[in-house]
């Protein structure tokens, strides 16, 4: 009981702290999205300290608070209800919902925690690749609107994923981290 209080607690501080970070723009598209200064990396720490399980569970949580805290820009953007329904499904639950799975490369050190972290944003990536195919055919003056999403989504992810992937690197170097990330 005290030990799911203690991961409960962790998790909670956690969401906070990327909630907090989330909020750090290095680089805003006037789409959506968003490089920001770390702001996966403690929900995907959660999932690699503590496994798969709770990993979703918290990642499930951060979501919910993301797309809370978008509802007002989202609803601005004039999409049909059927592209706000998958938007708020892709781009917010499912998007975040993803960086759970960090949690199946528990325990596979250094090398684990660099394939789970980059494994997760990819799938993030993935959700928002999708989301953008079915929106941004209002926008896209694109021939192709799926080199455009790849495109813009690529634009924020990919250094989202590099920056985020160097944090958890560089966090997992420090003697207490690892011991979390590697206790039984």
């Amino acid at each position: 009981m005290k030990k799911n209080i203690q991961k409960l607690t962790l998790s909670a501080i956690f969401i906070a702290l990327s909630t907090v970070l989330s909020m750090v723009k290095i680089y805003d598209p006037p789409l959506g999205g968003s490089v920001t200064l770390l702001s996966m990396l403690p929900v995907v720490m959660i999932s690699l300290m503590f496994g798969l399980k709770w990993g979703l569970g918290t990642s499930f949580v951060y979501g919910l608070g993301q797309m809370m805290l978008s509802f007002g820009e989202v609803f601005s953007w004039g999409l049909t209800p059927l592209a706000l329904v998958m938007t708020f499904v892709l781009d917010y639950i499912l998007a975040y919902f993803v960086l759970g799975f960090a949690g199946l490369f528990r325990k596979k050190g250094t090398l684990g925690l660099i394939a789970g972290t980059v494994m997760v944003l990819l799938l993030r990536f993935a959700c928002h690749f999708l989301t953008g195919v079915f929106i941004f055919d209002i926008w896209c003056e694109w021939d192709n609107v799926w080199i455009y999403s790849l495109c813009y989504n690529g634009g924020y992810m990919l250094p989202e994923v590099i920056i985020t992937t160097i944090g958890a690197v560089l966090l997992f170097r420090i003697p207490r981290i690892k011991k979390l990330l590697t206790a039984e």
